[in-house]
Parts: structure tokens; sequence; C-alpha cells
């Protein structure tokens, strides 16, 4: 049976191609769409989260980059009980050499333990240290230009994280001079043992001015996040859609054209069930060889992608083993769809008529 498949797919080679590309092309454009979208949200969350239980922003503040947060409530959240650590961050983006734009991370002493070095040494007053894909992309400098400052580069980190290993790391109080602000959030590591709603109460009684939040609650409630993970959501439905759409109508076509070979079947003996088994075992052949080279080359793509040098690691993807299921499941249950309506309607007409008026 498994050969008969294969038989009418080598057939009908121009349609099979036609089906086997459009199924490729549409899988793969909303696995490029929600995993890109996706590894914005991931990289960001893994640099908040990278040694910070707990986020301290300005109170009702859209954006963390518009967050300006009084350094001097570092020390008074570090004498709290429960209280590892205290972390002090400014978010900017600036121009750096001939490169337009790059993320500026201005970071408290402390911090600096979280980027891992390459070479060098962690900045001091007036240096930087440089993420290995922006080195890369500048040639390895020895100085760098930030807003019309000069800073010589101590050191080369890489963390994996692609918002950092494509930005500049500074000092808080140099950075504060460029961006005008102390910090824009601080991040605190807690203690084993203490909750978090405890110490985040503590935290906020200290300034009517700030306000905290679990990592993982700012993550899931950031707008930006929110505003990204929509609009990728709807593009990638209705790119998704409109290919399977595609893929039904092309498979529907197709089966419909075979009407008298489904005539043949019937009349030397074979039923009904047969002809409908044959239709849904070419179907789910063509959709799987479709999906699997859809993995593959969106795999491929978001690899690719990671490595370009111009996109300094800002671009990069996560492809979730939730959404690789989902878009099986809808791929298939379409691809069935446009398949088994006409052929089965076809398998309950006389095999004579199939036979003389073909594609009626």
């Amino acid at each position: 049976m498994i050969g008969l498949f294969f038989k009418a797919l080598n057939r009908n080679r121009f349609k099979t191609f036609l089906i086997y590309t459009s199924i490729t092309v549409a899988i793969t454009a909303i696995f490029m769409i929600t995993s890109i979208s996706r590894g914005i949200i991931g990289m960001y969350s893994t640099m908040l989260k990278t040694e910070g239980d707990i986020i301290v922003t300005q109170a009702k503040i859209a954006d963390t980059f518009f967050s300006d947060v009084n350094v001097s409530l570092a020390d008074k959240i570090q004498n709290i009980a429960g209280v590892k650590e205290v972390y002090a961050l400014i978010l900017g983006a600036s121009p750096i050499n001939d490169l337009p734009i790059a993320a500026i991370y201005g970071v408290s002493e402390n911090r600096f333990k979280t980027y891992a070095l390459t070479e060098g040494a962690y900045p001091k007053k007036g240096e930087v240290i440089l993420g290995k894909n922006i080195n890369a992309r500048l040639h390895a400098p020895k100085f760098v230009s930030i807003s019309n400052k000069t800073f010589s580069v101590s050191g080369i980190f890489e963390n994996g994280v692609g918002f950092e290993d494509g930005g500049a790391v500074l000092n808080r109080e140099d950075a504060s001079a460029i961006f005008n602000k102390e910090a824009s959030i601080l991040l605190v590591s807690m203690e084993r043992g203490y909750e978090a709603n405890a110490l985040i109460e503590n935290i906020n009684a200290q300034s009517s001015d700030i306000e905290a939040k679990t990592t993982h609650e700012f993550v899931d409630n950031y707008n930006q996040f929110k505003i990204i993970e929509t609009s990728s959501n709807v593009i990638s439905a209705v790119a998704f859609l409109m290919g399977l759409l595609g893929i039904t109508s092309l498979i529907s076509i197709t089966i419909n054209e075979r009407r008298s070979e489904f005539g043949i079947l019937r009349a030397i003996g074979k039923s009904s069930n047969f002809i409908i088994t044959m239709v849904v075992g070419e179907t789910f052949v063509i959709t799987c060889v479709g999906f699997i080279s859809a993995l593959l080359f969106s795999k491929a793509l978001l690899f690719m992608i990671a490595h370009i040098e111009k996109f300094q690691g800002y671009v990069n993807g996560e492809l979730s083993l939730e959404t690789i299921i989902a878009v099986f499941c809808f791929s298939l249950f379409m691809a069935l769809l446009g398949a088994l309506l006409p052929a089965y309607s076809a398998s309950k007409i006389d095999p004579i008529i199939l036979i003389q008026r073909g594609a009626l």
C-alpha cells in the first residue's frame, strides 16, 4: 500500500512539486515569524533574569529605556532581609563608530561578573568592553566613540545573548553621563528561603517613585513584549492561513482531476475505503515531507541569521516544541480536509460515470 502512495505522487510530479513547495513555504513562513519574535523576547528575558529575581523600575513607566531610578535606593534595598545583591543597570542605545545604532549597557561594578570575558579585563572609568558580535562588526577596535565620547576597549565578552553580544558595556557612571540618568532598572537577587512577594512589598515601601515585580511577572506583562508577540501572531496566522488555503485548494483540484483513475479502481473491484485510504496516505506523505523540509530549512535560516555579522546578534530565533507540534497538526488537518472531501465524493459516484466524465 505504501508503494502505491509514492507511485501516485510520482505520476503527478508537477502537481506534487507544487503542493510540496506550497506546504514548505507556508510552514517556513510561520516558523520564521514566530521564532524570531520569541527569540527577541527570550533574549531580553534571559538578560533580565541573569542574577535578577526581582526587577525595580520607575513607577508607571511604559518602557525600561525611559525608566529613571535613583541609584541610592540600591543601598537601601541591599539592607532588606532576604536580599542577596542589587545590580544597577542603565539601558540605552547610541551610535558606535560607524554603526548607526547599538545597545549600550551601563552597569554597577558587581554586575560585571555576569559578562564572561574572552579576552582583556573589565572596564574602568573611560573604558568599555564589547560583545563578540559588535567587536567583529567593528573589526576589533582599540577605541570606540559613543555619543561623541571616546572610550578605550578593555576587553571582549561573550554571553550567548544576542542583545548583549551585539552591544557595549561600560561603568554605570560613564553611562549616566551619556544618558543623563542614574539607573534604568535595579535587579535584585534573592537569598534562598525568602518569599518574593514579601520582598517586593518591602522594596516598594522604600519609595513611591518605584515599582518592583518579579522578573517572570515583568516579562509576562511587559507591554513591548505583548505588542511584539501579538503582532507576530497575527501576521504569522494570516500568512499561514493563506498558504494553507492555497494548499487545500491545490490538493482538491488535483484529487478532482483523478476521478477517472478512481473510476477505474472501482471498476476493477477496489472499495471506496481503499480509494480514501490511498488519498489519505498520499496526502500524509507529502505533508510530512513538506513539513520536515520546512523545519530543516527554518533551522538553517535561523542559524544563518544569527551569524550574519550585520545583524550583530540582535536577530535570533527560538523554535519551540509546542509551535512545531501545533503547526504540524494544523497543516495535516487542512491538507487532509482538502483531499478527503473530493475523494469521498468521487468514491460514491458510479465508476462508469467517473470513467466517462473524468473530472466532472
